[in-house]
C-alpha cells in the first residue's frame, strides 16, 4: 500500500514537470510561430494526453461556454493513442485479480489490442468456460494523471485566460466541476457497466430484438477491468460494406436512431458518444451499441421540450420557440418570452428564408453556426443551454452524417420512420 501511495506521489510530480515542459514549449512556439490560438491549443492538449484530450472534446462538444473557434477546431481532437505493450495489460490484470489465478478466468487473451484510447486497451479473449469476451484495460497511472491534472487545470485555466483574452470561461468553477465529474466517472468501469445494464434492460422491457449492446460479465469486472462479450460485425464507419450487407442501409440507421430515441425516454442516461465506430452492423442483421463510456442524463420532460423547440422553430413559431427553451431549463432567471421570441426571430429571420424547413436540411457546419448563435441570443438573455442539449445536438449531427453517406436521399427530420419522441412502448416504433 506504501509503495502504491509513493509511486502515485511519484508520479504525480512527474506530470507536473511534464505538464510545466509542454506548456513552455506551447509558449514559445506561439512567440516564434504565431499559430492560431485554437490551434495551439489543441495541438498543446493532444500533446499533454488523456486528461486534455477528454478536455479537448469537452470543447467540441460544448458551444454553449467557448467560443466557436475552438469548438470548431477541437472537432478534431481524436481520442486514438498509441498501444502498451502486453505486459503493462497484464500487470493491471495481475492487480486488479489479485489473489486469482488469471488462467482459471480467461483460457485465451491475445496480445495485439483491438483498440487503444488515451484511458483504456481492448484485448479480445475467451472465457475458461468458452464465451468470446472483450476486456477493457484501464492504462497504468491514468487515474493518477487524471487527478493530478484536474488539480492543476484551475491554475492553467487562469494562466491562459491571461494569455488567451479571446477564451472566456465563463463560470470557471462550474465548468472545471463538470469536467471533473465527467472524466471521474469515465474512469470508473464499474460505472460503464451499469450504463450497459440498463441499456440491456431497457431493450428487454421494450421487446427491441433489432438491437443490442454487450453483457457484462461482472464477476470478471472492477473499476479497471470490464469484460464484456464480444459481438461479431462491422462498424458503420465501414460504409462500403454495410452497403452491400444491409438490404436497406437507411433502415439501419432508422432502427439506431429510434433505439437511441426510445432510450432518452426509458433509460436513466443515454449513450453521448454514439459515432460510427460505436455502431455495429452485426453478422445476425442486428444493430450492436458499444462504448457507454461517456453518457448523458435526461429527463423525459426535457427531450420533449427540446423536439417541441424543433417542431416549432420548423414552424416559424417564436414565442414557441422561447417558451420551450425555458422549459429545458436552460435559466433560473425570469425572462421576457417576448424579447426572447423577438429575438430568435431575428435570428432566424435571415436564414431560414422563403423555406422553413430549410434549416434542418442544411448540412452540418450549417446547423452547428446556428447552434452557436442561438446559444449567443441565449447568452444576452441570461440563458445557457444545459451541457447535455449539447451532447444531444452533437449527437444529432452524427446521424445526419451517418444518413448522409449510408442513405443520401433521406432527411432524417422529414423521414416517417423516425420517432423522435416514442411512448412507453417503443417496441412498436422498431421495425424488425
Amino acid at each position: 500500500m506504501k509503495n502504491n501511495i509513493f509511486l502515485d506521489g511519484l508520479r504525480s510530480v512527474a506530470r507536473v514537470g511534464e505538464t510545466a515542459v509542454i506548456a513552455a514549449k506551447a509558449g514559445i512556439r506561439y512567440a516564434t510561430e504565431k499559430p492560431s490560438n485554437a490551434k495551439l491549443m489543441r495541438e498543446t492538449f493532444e500533446s499533454l494526453g488523456s486528461t486534455y484530450i477528454k478536455l479537448g472534446q469537452f470543447i467540441a462538444s460544448t458551444p454553449s461556454l467557448f467560443p466557436r473557434e475552438y469548438v470548431e477546431e477541437f472537432q478534431g481532437c481524436l481520442d486514438q493513442t498509441p498501444s502498451l505493450p502486453f505486459s503493462y495489460v497484464e500487470e493491471v490484470l495481475a492487480s486488479e485479480f489479485a489473489g486469482r489465478n488469471l488462467s482459471e478466468i480467461f483460457a485465451s487473451i491475445d496480445e495485439k489490442p483491438l483498440a487503444s484510447a488515451s484511458i483504456a486497451q481492448v484485448h479480445a479473449a475467451k472465457l475458461v468456460s468458452g464465451e468470446d469476451v472483450v476486456i477493457k484495460v484501464q492504462k497504468p497511472g491514468v487515474e493518477t494523471i487524471l487527478y493530478t491534472d484536474l488539480n492543476v487545470l484551475h491554475w492553467a485555466t487562469k494562466v491562459l485566460e491571461r494569455a488567451v483574452p479571446k477564451v472566456k470561461f465563463a463560470s470557471l468553477a462550474d465548468i472545471v466541476d463538470e469536467i471533473k465529474t465527467r472524466m471521474v466517472r469515465e474512469v470508473d468501469f464499474i460505472e460503464e457497466a451499469n450504463n450497459l445494464d440498463d441499456f440491456v434492460e431497457y431493450l428487454q422491457v421494450s421487446q427491441n430484438t433489432a438491437a443490442t449492446a454487450p453483457k457484462v460479465y461482472h464477476q470478471y469486472s472492477t473499476r479497471r477491468i470490464l469484460t464484456m462479450q464480444r459481438l461479431y460485425g462491422v462498424p458503420l464507419t465501414d460504409f462500403e460494406v454495410v452497403k452491400k450487407v444491409a438490404k436497406d442501409p437507411s433502415q439501419v440507421l432508422v432502427t439506431a436512431m429510434n433505439t437511441w430515441f426510445g432510450s432518452l425516454m426509458l433509460c436513466k442516461s443515454f449513450h453521448a458518444d454514439l459515432h460510427a465506430g460505436n455502431l455495429m452492423l452485426l453478422d445476425d442483421g442486428r444493430i450492436g451499441f458499444i462504448d457507454f463510456g461517456i453518457v448523458g442524463q435526461l429527463k423525459p420532460e426535457v427531450w420533449q421540450a427540446c423536439m417541441a423547440f424543433m417542431d416549432a422553430l420548423q414552424k416559424t413559431d417564436y414565442p414557441l420557440m422561447a417558451e420551450n427553451m425555458l422549459k429545458m431549463g436552460m435559466t433560473s432567471t425570469k425572462i421576457d418570452t417576448a424579447v426572447l421570441a423577438a429575438d430568435l426571430e431575428r435570428l432566424f429571420s435571415g436564414v431560414l428564408m422563403a423555406d422553413p424547413q430549410q434549416i434542418l436540411s442544411s448540412n452540418p457546419a450549417d446547423l452547428n453556426d446556428i447552434m452557436m448563435d442561438m446559444v449567443g441570443v441565449g447568452e444576452r438573455h441570461g440563458i445557457r443551454f444545459p451541457r447535455d442539449f449539447a451532447l444531444l445536438f452533437k449527437q444529432m449531427l452524427y446521424f445526419d452524417r451517418f444518413m448522409r453517406v449510408l442513405a443520401p436521399y433521406t432527411d432524417i427530420y422529414a423521414d416517417q420512420r423516425i420517432q423522435m419522441v416514442q411512448s412507453l412502448d417503443p417496441a412498436s416504433l422498431l421495425k424488425h
